[in-house]
């Protein structure tokens, strides 16, 4: 059986090389320009393209111009913020554009992916892209695997761009030089030579906050106290939230350091940007510039900051997490009785008082109570002044010396980085000689499990150090409160705040233990 084979002729020519094919009717033709940053010399740029663009399309007989779409001070690492070239794919795929002509890969997209994707919906759609440097026409049989290679150049390209800049940032960062944004910081404006200078406009805005938090007030209470003041945010705004307070209380700008690299860009690509937990170095800077707080407030609040806020319980009292049942060591908790009438009255008492089968003996106090036996705890304390003056200063020295904890912090830094290059050395001796594989995994598991330990001890010891310096500073700064106010008269939040670490009560007394180390009974 002999099969009979038709042959039907091809109607359509079919092209080669990098020549758009012939058509009868024009083609509706866009281009698109783009620069990366914002300077003169790029904004020169940005205009030329422009105007060769539109002259190069319109000297077309056989092209008819739908518009030059523009992207001016944008990263090309990735087309998700760049409008005008979204606004195009859009016009193209609903079938306004024919052609788009570009200057080239690098200027469409320096991400292979966004390229590739981009470039294979047009291609259904049967739009076509010009690149002009590379003379690639992307309908042409070999237009996608050029455009392969040369987005892959491209975001190469981006990629050392980005660890160049980013190499620089971190050269800067070592020697004290940080990017600072100036309008982001509330009591501070930009000064000679890009320093942090006082904006005295803004400056008693932050005493304030700071003032308010050291008097007992909560984050919620500052809100509400700075938006009936009137005071408006950084940012301009009259609505004041916690995240805003909580922000401007562990700032280390306002007592005039800086810590640099809080934050660091996790992908070139996508840009995005993460905390810094210990992904890349950091600096810190101390006396960088002029503080608003000093350093002995800045550290009372820091203190407040992790006392008063370690737990999910309201803290919405001066007395909330500083008074201590003798029986059962809960906390005291605010009661009010008689709510909403004319006998309304607060008592705080052993929130354990009445749980299970004991009771608390505890005693039941008034703030007006719990303030005087506390003012005269404090006269008994200044009556000893000019004796704590001569020891107090020698013995929270001593009792809270880091040095030895400082020289293990150094030694196992050293072991620590002495175990990291035999890692090193190890992964280069094994691709250098092939050794057993077995064999370098058991050896390379055992100094990566050391490594992790001294990591572990290293981490330990410095929040040990660090947590022992600001008790220290802590001390010293409540006991400078106690000279400072002398023999004080009357109750203020400020003063329990800033000397008071907390006070047990029994039945019959009430025993206030001092930041500064000292604790004085008093009958109740």
């Amino acid at each position: 059986m002999n099969p009979k084979v038709t042959t039907i002729p091809a109607t359509k020519a079919v092209r080669s090389g990098a020549t758009p094919a012939p058509v009868t009717a024009k083609r509706r033709v866009a281009g698109y320009a783009r620069v990366s940053t914002g300077n003169e010399d790029q904004a020169t740029s940005y205009e030329a393209q422009v105007g060769y663009y539109t002259a190069y399309i319109t000297g077309r007989p056989d092209w008819e111009l739908v518009k030059i779409y523009t992207d001016e001070g944008i990263s090309g690492t990735s087309t998700k913020k760049r409008a005008g070239f979204q606004e195009m794919i859009r016009d193209a795929l609903d079938g306004k554009i024919d052609l788009i002509v570009t200057k080239s890969v690098s200027r469409f997209a320096r991400n292979t992916v966004d390229s590739l994707t981009h470039v294979r919906s047009l291609k259904e759609a049967g739009v076509e892209i010009f690149f002009e440097k590379e003379n690639i026409w992307t309908l042409d049989a070999k237009g996608e695997l050029l455009i392969t290679i040369m987005s892959s150049l491209a975001q190469e390209e981006a990629r050392s761009i980005s660890e160049n800049v980013t190499w620089g940032h971190r050269k800067r960062f070592a020697q004290g030089k940080a990017i600072i944004p100036y309008s982001s910081i509330l009591g501070y404006k930009e000064g000679p030579d890009k320093t942090l200078v006082i904006d005295e406009t803004q400056a008693p805005i932050v005493r304030r906050i700071y003032d308010l938090f050291l008097e007992g007030c909560s984050m919620q209470r500052i809100c509400d106290i700075l938006e009936a003041e009137g005071h408006r945010t950084v940012r301009g705004n009259s609505h004041w939230n916690i995240g805003t307070i909580r922000s401007i209380l562990g700032n280390e700008k306002y007592k005039g350091d800086l810590l640099i690299q809080k934050t660091y860009t996790a992908d070139f690509l996508t840009k995005e940007v993460r905390p810094n937990e210990g992904e890349v170095p950091q600096y810190y800077v101390e006396g960088h510039h002029e503080a608003i707080i000093d350093p002995d407030t800045w550290m009372q609040v820091q203190y407040e900051l992790a006392t008063r806020y370690n737990d999910r319980r309201s803290k919405t009292s001066v007395f909330s997490s500083r008074l201590v049942c003798a029986d059962c060591g809960s906390w005291y908790g605010r009661k009010v009785w008689h709510s909403g009438s004319k006998y309304q009255s607060e008592a705080w008492r052993c929130n354990n008082k009445f749980a299970g089968e004991h009771k608390c003996t505890s005693a039941t106090l008034r703030p007006t109570q719990i303030e005087e036996l506390f003012m005269q705890a404090v006269r008994n304390l200044a009556s000893h002044l000019r004796e704590l003056d001569e020891v107090l200063p020698q013995a929270v020295a001593e009792a809270l010396d880091t040095t030895d904890q400082r020289q293990e912090h150094e030694a196992v830094q050293e072991e620590l980085a002495r175990v990291v290059e035999q890692m090193e050395e190890l992964v280069a001796l094994n691709a250098r000689t092939a050794k057993h594989r077995a064999g370098f995994l058991t050896t390379y598991e055992e100094l990566d499990a050391r490594r992790v330990e001294l990591e572990e001890r290293e981490a330990a010891l410095a929040e040990s150090i660090t947590g022992t310096d600001h008790r220290r500073s802590i001390v010293l700064a409540a006991f400078q409160e106690l000279r400072k106010s002398g023999t004080p008269i009357e109750f203020s939040p400020r003063l329990w705040v800033s000397l008071i670490e907390d006070a047990v009560v029994s039945d019959a007394e009430i025993t206030f233990r001092f930041k500064a180390g000292q604790e004085i009974s008093i009958p109740i």
